[in-house]
């Protein structure tokens, strides 16, 4: 069960967590290296990682009901630095904390077939409830025709997939990656594939009116303002998420980027109007990722 928390009753939806526990902490092949800690700021006391049980108590003092967990594909692994999370650990996550943890079914479209059928298993075998991927780890935007197969999947599932827009970090020093991402190249997606699901993750800044106007336009097309703290959201898109853009909008944190007692108590400093708080906290996710609980539990 969770517990109200700065989100009080309304059962925060986070779409976007990336596993973060001693394991990942200790790993020698996951593709950051220090700079990248102290880049985006990584609090000391997540240095050594944060269990899974001990993430839910972090849940429970934001006021979010349930964290979305990426079993995510940083590269091709047989390119030094890419690292991926087995599906199978995101599995045991969701089975052990069915209420609180869904999966996401990460892409690596150097894989071809084979990583389209992977996808489809996590999906259809395992239960992950849409699936998730990183352009830039692939040095290809995400309307590439490698991605395809992957929409055309996701479709024929009825699953949503997310994808991370806008410029993308130098992650190491000695490897450093090209921001592929442009908002705009969601377009010939969403135009291709109408009824697929789509959101673009880490608000796509810096064209963050960029990723606005796509959403804009397209009805199936969707953005996140995770990786990027509340407090420094830009003026328009906070004006979004309050108006226009209400039924558009996701919560999500991308942690360990930040964790949810930052995210959530960053978006309370803001503001919103009741009715826009609750679509980006609960409501809008529970649209798009359809096998969660539907709206009418909604609380």
């Amino acid at each position: 069960m969770w517990r109200k928390g700065m989100a009080g009753d309304v059962g925060a939806i986070d779409i976007t967590i990336n596993p973060w526990t001693s394991l990942e902490a200790k790993a020698e092949d996951q593709g950051l290296d220090e700079h990248f800690h102290e880049k985006v700021g990584l609090p000391p006391e997540y240095a050594d990682g944060v269990e899974m049980d001990a993430y839910l108590e972090m849940m429970d003092r934001a006021g979010v009901e349930r964290s979305l967990v990426v079993a995510y594909r940083c590269g091709d692994l047989n390119v030094r630095y890419s690292s991926h999370i087995p599906y199978e650990q995101v599995a045991e996550y969701c089975e052990r904390w069915p209420d609180r943890y869904s999966g996401l079914a990460g892409v690596d479209p150097s894989q071809g077939v084979a990583g389209v059928k992977e996808m489809e298993r996590g999906i259809v075998e395992l239960g992950f409830v849409g699936a998730h991927v990183y352009p830039h780890w692939f040095g290809l935007p995400p309307d590439a025709a490698q991605f395809y197969p992957f929409y055309y999947k996701c479709c024929e599932l009825d699953v949503p997939i997310m994808m991370q827009v806008g410029h993308c970090l130098d992650y190491r020093r000695d490897r450093v990656l090209a921001s592929v991402g442009r908002p705009i190249t969601l377009e010939r997606i969403a135009i291709d594939f109408p009824e697929l699901r789509i959101i673009g993750i880490h608000l796509g800044w810096p064209w963050v009116e960029e990723m606005i106007a796509v959403c804009y336009k397209h009805q199936n097309v969707y953005m996140c303002g995770d990786a990027y703290a509340p407090r420094h959201w830009p003026d328009n898109y906070v004006h979004y998420v309050n108006t226009f853009g209400q039924d558009k909008v996701l919560f999500g944190t991308d942690w360990p980027i930040y964790g949810p007692e930052r995210g959530v108590g960053e978006i309370e400093e803001l503001q919103l109007r009741p009715h826009a708080r609750r679509k980006l906290y609960r409501d809008n996710a529970l649209k798009v990722f359809k096998t969660l609980a539907p709206p009418e539990d909604a609380r």
